[in-house]
């Protein structure tokens, strides 16, 4: 299996005046690029070779994992961005001011976290399966897949996503990227939590290990209780 680089949904142009063509086409272009292109050099002729991305991630250590997991991470992160306004759900919004107090509150949160997350990493939203919402920091190629937990939305931190635009300036990098959040993707992600579960943790696990077990017996319970 060749993995390949995603198309964008938008053009280069598409996200300015907040995140410039010429940043677009590096990260996309050469940096997200090269995390495919190496990754299937990596895989190549190896027992990861036909593994869906998923699998790799949590099946692999070292330079495998840390490719996948930057393709796996770019892919969702484009995904969560649109140059044009939109808001979240009324059930996402709901469980975002029951668990933050308000989206101010939230945007504040995670924005903070953005900026103090220490090197290069990426800030999450994510839920678990009590539909508890979490905001996490994961360092280098790390995302909430490794944690069993559902990603909601992200935002990129390492350097090369916005150093062309803003420099070290990270925390304006951060409240420019807000602008771009596509809340549609991010609310869908939360009203399909319970079928990305079972995408990233059950329909992926078929061997004989307390883990699978435990995520066949999460699986059935929710069954049961729907």
């Amino acid at each position: 299996m060749e993995h390949t680089l995603m198309t964008l949904p938008y053009s280069y142009k598409a996200l300015e005046p907040y995140m410039s063509e010429e940043t677009l086409s590096f990260h996309h272009g050469k940096h997200h690029a090269g995390y495919v292109a190496k990754l299937n050099t990596l895989i190549k002729d190896s027992e990861y070779a036909e593994m869906s991305l998923v699998k790799i991630i949590k099946k692999s250590t070292g330079p495998i994992f840390n490719n996948a997991a930057q393709v796996f991470n770019h892919d969702f992160f484009w995904h969560g961005l649109l140059n044009e306004e939109t808001t979240p759900s009324v059930e996402l919004s709901d469980s975002i001011e029951q668990q933050f107090g308000s989206i101010d509150a939230f945007k504040t949160a995670f924005i903070d976290a953005g900026v103090s997350l220490f090197g290069s990493g990426w800030v999450w939203l994510s839920v678990d399966q009590e539909k508890v919402l979490h905001i996490e920091q994961t360092s280098n190629a790390d995302n909430p897949i490794v944690s069993g937990r559902v990603p909601l939305m992200v935002c990129d931190v390492w350097e090369h996503a916005y150093y062309l635009d803003h420099r070290n300036g990270r925390a304006e990098y951060l409240i420019n990227w807000w602008q771009l959040l596509n809340w549609h993707f991010v609310s869908d992600n939360f009203a399909e939590q319970k079928e990305k579960r079972n995408h990233y943790y059950i329909h992926e696990c078929n061997e004989n290990t307390e883990v699978c077990d435990y995520m066949s017996d999460l699986e059935e319970a929710e069954r049961v209780s729907s």
